[in-house]
């Protein structure tokens, strides 16, 4: 299985800039999709109401699925992979 990765910065509450995938089936294309699933682990981060479009999230490669990515993407659509400040 492929998935596509969403490449996405957005900028916290307190101006540091989160870096974070978003992780999706590669048929998913419906990109206000993908920007949901953003802002639901924005709000689990405490996060809720920052800007989450097309200017923080972009569409960035297809990839193989990594074995720890796949049981949250059946069970959810969708996987984060936090890679900047994403721990507050």
């Amino acid at each position: 299985m492929n998935v596509a990765v969403w490449d996405t910065y957005v900028t916290r509450k307190d101006g540091v800039i989160m870096h974070f995938d978003i992780i999706v089936p590669e048929e998913m294309k419906n990109k206000e999709t993908v920007y949901e699933y953003g802002k639901t682990y924005l709000n689990s981060k405490g996060q809720s109401g920052q800007a989450l479009t097309s200017e923080e999230c972009v569409f960035c490669h297809i990839e193989s699925i990594k074995p720890h990515w796949e049981k949250a993407i059946k069970q959810q659509g969708y996987f984060i992979y936090e890679m900047e400040n994403c721990n507050l």
